[in-house]
């Protein structure tokens, strides 16, 4: 998806013309605005995070066994370019955490639903601040990503990883 190179910003009518042979008008009257297309962008790419990330995870107990296979997939995930910029929420977390509106919306309650998922399985594994553990591993996963997008290399990726693992390791009922 062309939005973790570019930004949302960067997926225009034409350019969606253009990618899929359909006319501009016809593009149009499916989604109505630019807007409107880049909200379905999110929402696609919520689905192929959600195919890619948490599908793969699902049949694993709720709590620390389900965690640590969320971030194999997550791992995966980076490692499969998914997204050729790499994780779609953290690229577009920064793109639009300042803005407004409903593209800024839908993007805000992707992150919500990934910090609640963590956190309720944080919680069913016993750990004593799960939101805060929650933003740990967020924010440990997307200091990968970014580290990985600038230099390259398994390393970054596995340093994240290997530090989110520590914040499930201190779950009591892991």
């Amino acid at each position: 998806m062309v939005a973790t190179v570019s930004g949302l910003d960067s997926i225009t009518v034409g350019g969606l013309a253009a990618a899929t042979g359909v006319s501009k008008s016809g593009i149009l009257t499916v989604f109505g605005s630019r807007e409107s297309i880049q909200v379905a962008a999110v929402g696609e790419a919520r689905k192929i995070f959600a195919a890619a990330v948490m599908a793969p995870a699902w049949g694993e107990d709720p709590g620390g066994a389900r965690l640590h296979a969320i971030l194999d997939a997550w791992l995966a995930y980076q490692r499969g370019e998914v997204f050729r910029g790499g994780c779609f929420l953290t690229a577009t977390s920064v793109e639009y955490g300042h803005r407004d509106g409903p593209v800024a919306d839908s993007v805000r309650a992707l992150k919500r639903e990934w910090l609640t998922l963590l956190a309720a399985d944080l919680a069913t594994a016993g750990h004593p601040e799960p939101e805060d553990a929650a933003f740990r591993i967020d924010a440990l996963l997307a200091g990968a990503n970014t580290m990985y997008q600038l230099f390259g290399g398994d390393a970054e990726l596995e340093r994240g990883v290997r530090h989110a693992r520590a914040v499930v390791e201190e779950c009591p009922a892991r």
